[in-house]
This record gives structure tokens, sequence and C-alpha cells, in this order.
């Protein structure tokens, strides 16, 4: 009888003690999320942006850095946790000409952090290991892949429609903006992706842990 009450008291301990590390696990990334978040919405709101100067209707910003530091550091459930929690916030207080727009960067953003996953899984699953500039190399140029090409399909699809969805756009001009809009879409992820891995490197380096996205990150 006593091993019994001694066998319960110690599954006892032990699932108060799961529970308490789930609870400190949950906490931890209500806490990144929040932090990335913030940093992220602030970054969007600041005046740390650029008209394109072949289309000044696009914008150059560098709030997406941190969501994709986030990505790498954390995995990509937690990065598309942060990209959502952004998108709702700029829908609610700064969603810019078009009531959509946030949508239309919340595509691009994931679209883009699709390629980098690509790149992730498949070099899990590669025996070859690409480390430092191979690897920053190899995700950004599919990670500019995926979102031009996902980006064309969207826009392509949505613009022509009436707003909020689009802009009431006739087919000729919307097959005339694509490539505009695809080379923004592309010089954008060439400057962010590389900068997403170099702030990884530095949290890493900062706080002495590894990324998600490999040590070789590091």
């Amino acid at each position: 009888m006593l091993l019994i009450i001694e066998g319960q008291l110690i599954n006892n301990r032990h699932f108060s003690a799961r529970r308490h590390m789930r609870s400190e696990t949950n906490a931890r990334k209500v806490a990144i999320i929040a932090a990335f978040a913030a940093f992220s919405i602030t970054l969007n709101l600041s005046k740390l942006n650029y008209p394109a100067p072949f289309a000044p209707y696009l914008i150059y910003q560098i709030w997406e850095i941190p969501i994709v530091a986030a990505f790498l550091l954390y995995g990509p459930k937690i990065g598309a946790i942060i990209s959502i929690v952004n998108t709702l916030v700029l829908l609610a207080i700064f969603p810019g000409a078009l009531p959509t727009g946030p949508l239309y960067n919340l595509a691009a953003l994931l679209s883009m952090l699709l390629g980098i996953y690509i790149v992730h899984m498949v070099a899990s699953l590669s025996s070859r290991n690409m480390r430092g500039t191979l690897l920053i190399i190899m995700t950004t140029a599919l990670g500019i892949t995926t979102r031009v090409g996902l980006m064309t399909l969207v826009n392509s699809a949505l613009l022509p429609q009436p707003p909020p969805v689009g802009f009431s756009m006739p087919t000729d001009v919307v097959l005339g903006a694509l490539p505009i809009i695809g080379f923004f879409n592309a010089t954008l992820a060439l400057y962010t992706i590389p900068l997403g891995f170099f702030l990884t490197r530095a949290v890493c380096t900062s706080i002495n842990v590894d990324a998600w996205y490999g040590t070789s990150v590091k």
C-alpha cells in the first residue's frame, strides 16, 4: 500500500513538473511573439521607409527583417504567428491606401518565408552541409523566387477586383504593372533575408543560443 502511495506521489510530482515546464515554455513563447511583433510594428509605423524610385506607390521598408529573424530563431510557427499579429494590428490602425493592403503584405511575407523553409528542409535532408554564405545565398534566392512567383499570381488575381479587395485595374494595366511589382518584391527580399540572418546571428551570439534554422546561422 505504501509503495502504491509513493508511486502516486512521484507521478504527481512528475506531472506537476511537466505542467510547470509547459507553462514556462508557453509564457516564453508569448513573450517572444510580443517582443518581435512590437519591434516589427514599431518599424512599420516609423519613417524608416523609402518609396521605390521606379514606382512611388511601392515602399521599401525594414519591418520584415525582425520577422525573418524570429522565423530563423524560433521556427515557422512563431514566424507565422508574428506575421499574422503584425497584419492584424496594421489592419486595425494603419491599413494604408487599400483597407486590405496589409493582407497583400502578409501574402508577400509568408511566400518569402516559404522559400526560406524549403531551403531549410532540403538542407536538413541533404548529406551536404550548407553553411554561412552558401546558406544565405540559397535561402535568399529561393525566398525571392517564391515571393515573386506567388505574389505575381496574387496580384494578377486581386488587383483587377474592386475595392476593398483590389484597385479595379484593367487587365492590360495589371499586366504592365506585374513586372514592376515583381522587381520590387525581388529587391526587397534581396536585402531583407540577409539582414534577417545577420540579426539572427547577433541574437544567437549575444544570448548564446542556437537558432531553429541551425547552428550554421551563427
